[in-house]
């Protein structure tokens, strides 16, 4: 009976030992993003606790580009970005500073170009804007020299047998800020990023006259980055991957059509109105961006970012060496098996 007590007491003092002991501290993972609908799966794996799930949390900061990125995640004060592919990426690797594409972030599939060309409605209106030819010194707001929409705009001139430099461009910090240039009239047009192109149209300032779908079909338009200091960092990087792709998986069952008209759509347009400042109604309305649930970058598509930026050839090769190989752009020379 002694004993028994002894134990029940030892139980007692063990399961109070437990309560009291604290929780294994989360390690927190800081994270660009780009205010884009395609973030979408860092807001749902913070949300639902996919993050928390694998014992880690984020910390979200915004950025104007990848491009602009690329210095904090070369000190390792970044460890984790999400952007475009740009020319200033691949010109920074060249120069030593060590960044790792690991996942398709958003790219352009039939029906999910969400990256669009648009000019203002009352040049649409007026006649001054009737083709493409007509975009001939237009001022065209973009974000940055040699990302992803600026690649989209290049394509389109050159269709139609015009240069980049046939037309202006003005940088801007956020896609968000294309909108109050097109209805300010500062701009005759812009080369943006969902949510920004239903935003602009629904409050009749633009038209769109140019999906990258249709203007660029299966553009790699942006890639998950690592810092080479987070991905030396095995265990905590595969758990960050982990809720990265489980959130990827939940976005694409919210897709349907081209919209976000999915099984899931209400439950992700819910979480991306907590995250940002656009109202549901145009979540239902924006094109959403393809993205593909087993992580694979086209490396190969990458190459296109050149045209619109001095890119540095060996640093591309380099970088797009360090992305899974598989490609799964059809224009690729390597199709996917």
């Amino acid at each position: 009976m002694k004993i028994a007590g002894a134990l029940r007491c030892c139980a007692a003092v063990a399961g109070l030992l437990a309560i009291a002991a604290p929780a294994a501290a989360q390690e927190t993972i800081t994270v660009g993003i780009y205010a884009a609908t395609s973030d979408a799966p860092l807001f749902i794996a913070d949300k639902k606790g996919y993050f928390r799930d694998e014992g880690i949390a984020v910390k979200l900061t915004s950025f104007q580009s990848a491009a602009m990125m690329v210095p904090p995640l070369g000190t390792g004060q970044l460890d984790v970005g999400a952007g475009s592919a740009s020319a200033g990426l691949y010109n920074a690797v060249a120069r030593g500073i060590k960044i790792r594409i690991v996942a398709d972030k958003a790219s352009s599939p039939p029906g999910y170009g969400g990256t669009k060309l648009l000019v203002r409605k009352d040049h649409v209106d007026s006649g001054r804007y009737k083709t493409l030819k007509d975009l001939k010194d237009m001022k065209f707001a973009t974000n940055a020299p040699g990302v992803s929409n600026t690649s989209t705009l290049n394509d389109a001139l050159k269709s139609v047998g015009l240069k980049y430099s046939d037309v202006d461009t003005v940088d801007f910090a956020s896609p968000m800020d294309h909108v109050a240039a097109l209805k300010n009239k500062s701009v005759d047009a812009a080369a943006s990023i969902e949510p920004a192109p239903t935003l602009a149209v629904e409050n009749g300032s633009a038209v769109v006259i140019g999906p990258d779908d249709v203007v660029s079909p299966y553009h790699q338009i942006a890639v998950l980055l690592y810092s080479e200091a987070f991905a030396a960092k095995t265990g905590l990087a595969m758990k960050f991957m982990r809720a990265y792709i489980r959130a990827v998986r939940f976005y694409n069952d919210a897709l349907k059509d081209g919209k976000l008209a999915g099984k899931t759509a209400d439950e992700l347009i819910a979480i991306l109105t907590e995250y940002t400042p656009v109202k549901a109604e145009i979540y239902r309305k924006v094109t959403p961006t393809g993205m593909n649930p087993k992580r694979r970058y086209s490396s190969c598509a990458a190459r296109f970012e050149s045209r619109t930026s001095s890119v540095n050839a060996v640093a591309l090769r380099s970088t797009a060496s360090r992305a899974p190989t598989r490609c799964w752009d059809r224009r690729c020379a390597r199709p996917a098996k």
